[in-house]
């Protein structure tokens, strides 16, 4: 549990500071030259909307706007079916507010994180390290540098996987279904798994019911398709296919 209040978990937010920052700075240059070239205030303008979506963005998945960030990743809390015991996976763990979250919530879990970090969000192994560690579950949490498409253990390892929006953010692979194969890979038999992602996107995960049928050619029993993005929490605004207009969750037993 958090200590007191003297410290608190930095869980950060889905959408990066960068998305506000380049459009802001390409907006004051090309505003500068329109004072020469006029039409250029076109490309002012459109960059001072896209600082403006961004901004409005951050703030809402933010817990000081609507803490979409938070009711989104309790979609897969939701979803779990799972006894609590035995060896979790968070892959493309962020900032651990998931690992840390099935933490607090099954006390007879040990989960491990793993994420490439770096690239354009603010998270690192030592965050989510410094969240564990404040939040109580630093002895029952750790954390490896390593990609989705590449995770560093043994078939069968796991009895539960979870991945909460981070699949589609994979650059080292370029069919995603491999990641969910990869994933599958090292849960045990019986084991559960949920997993979050823009799978309504057919341009990155193709038909839904066809990855579903791949799935089952994959060994799965049970897999269940439910689309999140049409809760009424999400602000229409953030229902673009690049945002999370088209999140859904797989769930399921190996």
């Amino acid at each position: 549990m958090n200590d007191g209040g003297a410290r608190k978990p930095d869980y950060g937010n889905w959408v990066s500071i960068r998305l506000l920052v380049v459009p802001g700075i390409l907006c004051i240059i090309f505003a500068g030259a329109s004072l020469v070239l006029p039409l250029l205030a076109i490309a002012a303008f459109l960059f001072l909307f896209c600082f403006g979506y961004f901004a409005y963005a951050r703030y809402v998945f933010s817990p000081k706007g609507r803490d979409l960030q938070n009711k989104i990743q309790a979609l897969v809390m939701d979803s779990l079916q799972w006894d609590g015991k035995g060896k979790v996976i968070d892959i493309g763990c962020g900032s651990a507010s998931l690992t840390i979250r099935i933490a607090l919530n099954y006390p007879n879990a040990e989960i491990t994180g793993i994420d490439n970090w770096g690239g354009r969000f603010e998270y690192s192994a030592d965050k989510c390290r410094r969240n564990a560690e404040i939040e109580g579950v630093s002895t029952r949490t750790s954390f490896l540098r390593a990609s989705a498409s590449a995770i560093p253990a043994s078939d069968e390892t796991y009895d539960l996987a979870v991945n909460n929006l981070t699949f589609h953010e994979v650059h080292d692979v370029k069919d995603k279904r491999d990641l969910i194969k990869e994933a599958l890979r090292v849960l045990k038999k019986d084991g559960s798994f949920v997993f979050q992602d823009l799978f309504l996107w057919k341009r990155v995960y193709g038909d839904v019911g066809e990855l579903l049928d791949a799935m089952k050619g994959w060994g799965v029993k049970h897999v269940t398709f439910v689309p999140t993005n049409d809760n009424e929490f999400i602000p229409r605004a953030l229902k673009l296919p690049f945002m999370v207009g088209t999140t859904g969750i797989i769930y399921g037993k190996k």
